[in-house]
């Protein structure tokens, strides 16, 4: 009768237990937004420059949607995409996400996607940047706008696999379209962006061993000149800078001496300057250049004999101007 007693109480504990606790709120994994400062790549320094950061965890890795600063007519939004794949355990309960390897007929359907309405025209020139090969497609729209689409797979040879390290693997896109930039200058974010984010052990290492050094390094008969190395004929533009508009200006004209030599024989004369010409300091005063022009009695008198002539008032009948002239 006890042990009855016993398990009835402990059933009708529960129950009650049950009845009053309250339901905890669970949110499953989902994207969420970030600082931007916690963006796994970085463009390079000029930009572009970055919107927003959405980030979605999984349980082998972390994928990542960087929005950027787009000034374009073209539909849609410019974006890196980097997904982090093969953190196996990284984020339990949140779901594996497939390593999805780069393939020509997957390439083709993310460039028709990337630029609505663009002709967009796969590049066959081999291309690497600091993290490796990497491939891009190019096209301009109808209103002058280009755009670029490029894609790179950061992964280590298979030789180093084999050592049960370097699994890792990093998947990189990249949608640019811009109203006033060239192919080359958008082509530049490409070689100018930097991935900032690290696996959590070697294992995991997307890289590889490092490369080992220069064979030519400290041997005789290899001599290493300061202009080797590099982009030494045309460096490629690392950031973002649109290209600078045209200005037409008007070609100034030459300014032409005048010739001093004399008129060609049987040309017409200069006609003579019109009003008196004015002396130069020391120099006689000229008379009138009209022979019919005689001057007046006065001025005639003033010139020859070069006394002042008398005022009007003085001017009148014979006594007022001998009065005047005394």
């Amino acid at each position: 009768m006890r042990l009855r007693k016993t398990i009835s109480l402990m059933a009708v504990a529960g129950v009650m237990a049950g009845c009053t606790s309250t339901g905890g709120v669970h949110q499953p994994s989902g994207p969420e937004t970030v600082a931007p400062e916690k963006a796994l790549v970085l463009p390079p320094p000029g930009g572009p420059s970055i919107v927003s950061v959405v980030e979605r965890k999984r349980g082998n890795g972390v994928e990542q949607t960087i929005s950027l600063f787009t000034s374009s007519a073209v539909p849609g939004q410019n974006f890196l995409k980097v997904q982090f794949l093969g953190a196996s355990g990284a984020n339990p309960g949140t779901g594996n996400a497939g390593f999805s390897m780069i393939n020509e007929s997957g390439i083709t359907r993310e460039v028709a996607r990337s630029a609505p309405g663009v002709p967009m025209a796969t590049s066959a020139t081999f291309l690497q940047n600091a993290y490796g090969p990497f491939g891009y497609a190019a096209g301009r729209s109808r209103a002058g706008d280009t755009c670029i689409y490029a894609w790179q797979q950061i992964r280590s040879s298979a030789a180093a696999n084999t050592q049960a390290r370097n699994f890792g693997m990093i998947q990189l896109r990249l949608r640019l379209c811009d109203a006033s930039a060239t192919e080359r200058q958008l082509l530049g974010i490409v070689y100018g962006y930097t991935v900032s984010g690290t696996f959590d052990g070697e294992i995991w290492n997307p890289y590889g061993n490092p490369p080992p050094a220069d064979g030519a390094l400290g041997r005789s008969g290899a001599p290493i000149y300061p202009d080797e190395g590099g982009y030494r004929a045309s460096p490629m533009p690392i950031g973002y800078e649109p290209a600078p508009a045209i200005v037409s200006r008007p070609r100034a004209t030459p300014l032409r001496k005048t010739p001093t030599s004399q008129p060609a024989q049987g040309a017409a004369p200069m006609p003579a300057p019109i009003g008196p010409r004015v002396p130069l300091p020391g120099e006689a005063p000229q008379t009138s250049a009209k022979p019919d022009a005689a001057p007046a009695p006065n001025q005639q008198s003033a010139r020859a004999i070069g006394v002042t002539v008398p005022s009007p008032d003085c001017i009148g009948d014979a006594a007022m101007t001998a009065a005047c002239r005394k």
